[in-house]
């Protein structure tokens, strides 16, 4: 693993706080941030080397080898980020959700678009199969995005379940932890539990994540080991299929609202509409401004990402 200046270090721990802000919002992957700032693949190899040969370089070869082993300065500079951003810019990203959804959704919108591009052109070999994985990756994140529940479950066993299962989706470009989170009914659990400091949730939740990121992992390093490009063009198709749910102009549909919760907040069916049927001010020109924003910080994510020689 690469050595880094304490300025790349500090860039790490900005793409972790960028990560754990889009981690908190339902419908963007904190994955994708991670793929886009160059840091994706290190961090899947970094957690494979979490293992039992881990141990055994801890008990031959001491502490600093085990260190170097795991790449812990990597671990700590980015999930430091991520937690900090988690614990605090989510009541900053919770807010623009609430108040100002048509920007908030249009930054999101032009950060992935941005991204589909920067992330389809490393493909250099453009075949049937890769094009059908590209394909898949949009059919299927454009199918989990259509999806409505109001499943809720607080059991214990439950919370270690969504925890397993959204981190899976976390890691995935495209695939939104949350939003998972929000298809299993644990979406208000768990963000309550962080904001009331509930450290059994908490707990709970993190065991789920540290089984399912590790088990998780080895099959997306197998993947990029082996079918690197067809792996790509399935990221990027999870991307491109991400897109129909960060739509920024949406109307509410159905009598009655699926459900309400103890805050009195309602959750409704939501559906697409354009600029012109939107109910409400559309907010186009700041929209467009957002997402323009949103595309920039992908364009300056990538200058500063690892480049392959």
């Amino acid at each position: 693993m690469e050595k880094r200046s304490p300025i790349k270090l500090g860039l790490l721990s900005l793409k972790g706080m960028a990560m754990g802000a889009a981690d908190v919002v339902p419908g963007v992957s904190g994955g994708t941030i991670a793929f886009i700032s160059g840091i994706y693949e290190e961090l899947i190899t970094s957690i494979n080397n979490i293992n039992l040969g881990a141990l055994k370089v801890l008990r031959k070869e001491g502490v600093k080898k085990f260190w170097e082993h795991i790449n812990g300065t990597f671990f700590v500079f980015l999930f430091a980020g991520i937690f900090i951003s988690i614990l605090s810019l989510s009541k900053v990203v919770l807010h623009l959700l609430e108040n100002e959804p048509v920007l908030l959704w249009s930054f999101f919108f032009g950060l992935i678009v941005a991204s589909v591009w920067l992330v389809g052109k490393t493909i250099s070999n453009w075949n049937v199969g890769v094009i059908a994985f590209l394909l898949l990756g949009t059919g299927i994140a454009f199918y989990i995005s259509t999806i409505q529940t109001v499943a809720h479950v607080d059991a214990q066993w439950y919370i270690v379940l969504s925890g397993a299962l959204a981190i899976c989706a976390m890691i995935l470009p495209g695939v939104s932890g949350s939003f998972i989170l929000v298809l299993l009914g644990s979406y208000h659990t768990v963000l309550s539990a962080i904001k009331d400091r509930d450290l059994m949730v908490i707990g709970l939740f993190a065991i789920g994540c540290i089984v399912g990121l590790l088990s998780f992992a080895r099959l997306l390093k197998f993947l990029f080991s082996k079918f690197k490009e067809i792996t790509i063009a399935l990221l990027t198709g999870f991307m491109i299929g991400s897109l129909y749910k960060v739509w920024p102009w949406k109307i509410k549909v159905g009598e009655a609202p699926l459900v309400v919760h103890s805050d009195g907040k309602e959750d409704w069916m939501m559906q697409n509409v354009s600029p012109a049927h939107f109910d409400g001010d559309a907010q186009f020109w700041m929209a467009i401004a957002c997402a323009i924003g949103g595309l920039l910080v992908v364009v300056i994510l990538e200058r500063f990402a690892p480049k392959k020689s």
